[in-house]
């Protein structure tokens, strides 16, 4: 598939982890609703790379852009814009889905209310529509922990949703499922791609899924000291 607009991109991005190099020279467009799947072993760099792309890292050389903007200096307007979702879910297992999934929002709110998760009713009815995008209405009110790890990485899918993200950063969002699950995520994430037009980058470590999932696919393989 064909990007649809650059909404995310690298300019000759390298990423040093102390002298070994993890990411070099990297140039990479991400269209509007385009899914790249992030394909290699462990210590490919994968993680590191996706932590490069949401801000969490500052590269060593070279630039990410988040629609046109350099992620190293974004406001929180903008940065809010990137939603990453993880391997092991990362909720708040003692409060509910609908919490959870009120985290996202906090990017919207003035700082003092977000200091005090002091939401808007209208926070909380996005909220509920993330929830039901992802088929976990009905859960809203349970506690996190208490939901299967397939529905436990769907309300954090809502999370990252509530952000109304331009690009979904996906790391390992699979690892921790089992293989209907897994694949009924990958298909979640594929068609929020499609329907709300969001770039979506997915590390993987199955070549038969990545294959079948993605538009297109960056292999990513451990650099080795000479």
């Amino acid at each position: 598939m064909a990007a649809q607009g650059v909404v995310l991109a690298t300019r000759a991005l390298c990423k040093r982890l102390g002298e070994r190099p993890i990411v070099q020279g990297l140039n990479l467009d991400v269209g509007r609703g385009e899914c790249l799947a992030l394909l290699g072993p462990s210590g490919a760099g994968k993680t590191t790379l996706i932590r490069c792309l949401s801000g969490q890292l500052p590269p060593d050389d070279g630039q990410v852009l988040l629609e046109g903007h350099n992620v190293d200096v974004l406001g929180r307007s903008r940065r809010r814009r990137v939603a990453v979702v993880f391997q092991q879910f990362n909720l708040v297992g003692r409060i509910s889905a609908l919490d959870n999934v009120l985290a996202g929002r906090l990017g919207y709110l003035p700082v003092w209310r977000a200091m005090l998760g002091r939401f808007e009713p209208c926070d909380r009815l996005q909220a509920l529509q993330c929830l039901e995008r992802v088929g976990m209405l009905e859960h809203a009110g349970r506690r996190a922990d208490t939901l299967s790890g397939g529905q436990q990485q769907r309300v954090a899918i809502a999370r990252a949703l509530a952000q109304q993200p331009a690009v979904i950063l996906a790391d390992e969002p699979i690892a921790s499922l089992d293989p209907v699950n897994g694949a009924a995520v990958l298909d979640l994430l594929r068609d929020i791609a499609r329907t709300e037009g969001v770039a979506v980058v997915c590390s993987l470590h199955q070549l038969e899924l990545a294959v079948a999932w993605a538009d297109r696919i960056l292999g990513m393989a451990p650099n080795r000291p000479a």
